[in-house]
């Protein structure tokens, strides 16, 4: 890790400025280490998501320094409102010390920019429009020593050289998979597919969560496995989609933008949800779960963020893992850059896929679980109708979808959920 650095070379090579590879390069940045960030489209750019953020992210947000006032753009939620089984439940975000009881809305667009903006504030050096290709790897051990790609609109050829490399590339993660780290099929995906409407309902303060999701398109009413989303944006529009899991047989069959339109449809007629007040074209995009790709450090390479498989399987949630995530490699990183040979260095490097697992692997283990129960239509019927009538049980379920707990002193209900993720196998 001494090698004298060039404009091309670095201690840290990360690819990908979104959420987790931003997050990363600005904890590298900020603990003095010389950190390339590699984005292969230019800012702002879209991104298919559904802009609500839980508290989980917005500490993130006030960790990394970002300026998270409404003066700034931001619309703040107060929790989360269920709809489903005939009831109508709206459950604030829980009081905690170690979050805080407010959510954040944001599109995707400047979002991303604004991490990766702060990234380069701390010190990260940013190429926008540098698509990178082929990792270049030491011919004798294997390991990754940089990444070869394309620069600017002409593309041109360029090589750049680090003893470590962060895979931020999202769930196609092209990099991991030139590494050989391919995609575990035990492991849960979802879609989201979503779009934006002009609507009176743009700066409602509470994120809605539509669990019955209703294909009433045939002969018969399907209740399909995944929930639907409506949230208000506060500049005059509302992002409505839908996030579906691969768990039923109903993943492949169905085109979920035709579903997604057919549930606009079913919406009150004055929300606006209708194809003439649609303002983006229905996009969509893989949700992977539950560490689908793995191991997350192996050769001088980390995966972070969804190329990681960092998706909350309980909710759907990514960019709060995503910069958890990037935190943590950072971290391990910075560690082991200050350690003295190979040997040590490796040995802190391989501290965190078992990290990440101590933080999330017994959660995830359960969301697995979760997943498989109501990709049974039988069992999301009961549940919707039973559950949301106990508030008590929702609030419980809030804490548990959300990962929202707090880790010391917490009430009875932080204390068994931290209790089963602690007896759950961290796979």
């Amino acid at each position: 890790m001494t090698e004298p650095l060039t404009e091309n070379s670095a201690d840290v090579i990360v690819v990908g400025a979104g959420p987790a590879g931003s997050t990363t390069a600005y904890y590298l940045a900020k603990a003095g280490l010389d950190v390339l960030l590699l984005e292969k489209t230019a800012f702002p750019r879209e991104k298919v998501c559904g802009d609500g953020l839980t508290p989980r992210a917005t500490k993130q947000l006030v960790s990394m320094g970002i300026d998270i006032s409404e003066e700034a753009g931001w619309l703040r939620n107060k929790g989360l409102r269920i709809i489903g089984g005939g009831v109508r439940l709206q459950l604030d975000w829980p009081e905690l010390a170690s979050y805080p009881d407010y959510g954040l809305v944001r599109k995707r667009d400047d979002f991303d920019e604004q991490l990766a903006r702060q990234a380069q504030k701390a010190g990260a050096r940013l190429y926008e429009r540098c698509n990178v290709g082929a990792p270049i790897r030491d011919e004798r051990t294997g390991r990754i020593t940089g990444v070869e790609a394309k620069i600017g609109e002409e593309k041109t050829p360029v090589t750049f050289h680090a003893p470590l490399v962060v895979a931020a590339d999202g769930n196609s993660t092209r990099l991991s998979l030139a590494m050989g780290l391919h995609r575990r099929d035990d492991r849960p995906m979802g879609v989201a597919v979503r779009t934006y409407f002009t609507s009176p309902r743009h700066d409602d303060d509470y994120l809605e969560s539509w669990l019955e999701l209703w294909d009433r398109r045939g002969a018969e009413d399907r209740l399909l496995p995944g929930y639907g989303w409506i949230f208000g944006m506060g500049d005059g529009t509302s992002n409505v989609g839908l996030g579906i899991l691969n768990s039923s047989s109903a993943f492949k069959e169905l085109d979920w933008r035709e579903v997604l339109k057919a549930w606009c449809a079913s919406m009150p007629e004055d929300w606006g949800y209708t194809p003439e007040n649609m303002t983006m074209p229905i996009r969509g995009a893989a949700l992977p779960m539950a560490f689908n790709r793995q191991p997350h450090y192996t050769k001088g390479l980390l995966l972070v963020g969804d190329a990681g498989g960092m998706v909350n399987p309980f909710n759907g949630e990514g960019i709060a893992y995503a910069m958890e995530s990037g935190q943590i490699a950072a971290d391990v990183i910075v560690q082991a850059h200050a350690r003295a040979t190979p040997a040590q260095r490796e040995l802190a490097l391989n501290n965190y896929p078992k990290v990440l697992k101590e933080t999330y692997g017994g959660y995830y283990t359960m969301g697995r679980a979760f997943v498989k129960l109501i990709g049974n239509p039988k069992v999301m019927k009961v549940a919707t109708q039973r559950g949301l009538t106990h508030p008590l049980l929702m609030k419980f379920t809030l804490k548990m979808l959300a990962n929202l707990t707090d880790p010391q002193g917490g009430d009875a209900m932080d204390r068994i959920i931290n209790g089963l993720s602690k007896v759950a196998p961290k796979a």
